[in-house]
């Protein structure tokens, strides 16, 4: 028996859903206490709801009892400092993994194309039960900042370029989705980012943010393209030598 999984995500992996609308007081995400968690880049993340309830960021996989990453437990000291976070997390009413807020420092075209990754959704969640995926809601206003996606990490045909506005709002299943987000900025970009399980609930959720794919492509002079994805295969190559192992090959816990 496979898992559940939303027949939206089924042709790219990905949709793109209606902006959120009314922004998010700053202070919000600013008043929350922070975890030095490295993902995708120069990262820390401030979590919403945890395995156990704890301001930490592991894979719920790493506790005693271990389990998948779904049954988040709301951190209260978090979301009373952050009750419209919190509520935007919910406002699906699906089942929550771990719900936290990124902060990311500023990189590259290239640095993103490096750090591309697949998440480790759904390590122990039963056949039979939904599948995890990732719902990535824009905090501040990036415009000129992009998520990366591609099916294929090896593949620049593949790739769709997202711009990053306040209020943006996708749905990714990351675990099948390469990802990642270039940060143009000069101030950290900030994005709420929860773990949902598909179902009725989420499905019809989705379904109320008018899901599409059919978004502009972000296009880049050709030269910052073929010299990004140069030094980003370079860079994957020194790594694997040095560890001995294709480090893309291991799915982030992040």
């Amino acid at each position: 028996m496979s898992h559940k999984k939303l027949d939206v995500l089924a042709e790219k992996g990905f949709v793109v859903l209606d902006s959120y609308g009314d922004l998010v007081d700053p202070q919000e995400w600013q008043s929350l206490e922070y975890v030095d968690w490295k993902s995708s880049g120069d990262t820390r993340f401030a979590p919403l709801a945890s395995a156990y309830g704890e301001i930490e960021c592991n894979g719920f996989w790493h506790f005693d009892p271990p389990k998948p990453d779904k049954d988040g437990v709301w951190i209260d000291s978090q979301t009373d400092k952050a009750p419209t976070l919190t509520w935007r997390a919910q406002e699906a009413g699906a089942n929550v993994g771990r719900a936290r807020i990124i902060e990311l420092q500023p990189n590259s075209y290239a640095d993103a194309l490096y750090n591309s990754h697949l998440d480790d959704n759904n390590r122990l969640n039963p056949d039979g039960e939904g599948w995890i995926v990732r719902c990535f809601m824009q905090l501040t206003h990036n415009p000129d900042s992009y998520m990366i996606l591609r099916e294929d990490i090896k593949d620049p045909s593949t790739e769709t370029r997202l711009a990053l506005p306040a209020g943006a709002q996708l749905l990714v299943d990351s675990e099948r989705m390469w990802h990642s987000v270039w940060h143009a900025g000069a101030e950290p970009r900030y994005c709420l980012i929860t773990s949902y399980e598909s179902g009725p609930e989420l499905e019809k959720w989705v379904e109320a943010n008018n899901p599409t794919t059919k978004t502009d492509q972000v296009e880049l002079p050709e030269d910052v393209v073929i010299d990004s994805e140069m030094e980003a295969q370079n860079r994957r190559n020194a790594r694997t030598a040095f560890y001995g192992y294709d480090p893309t090959e291991v799915r982030s816990e992040a």
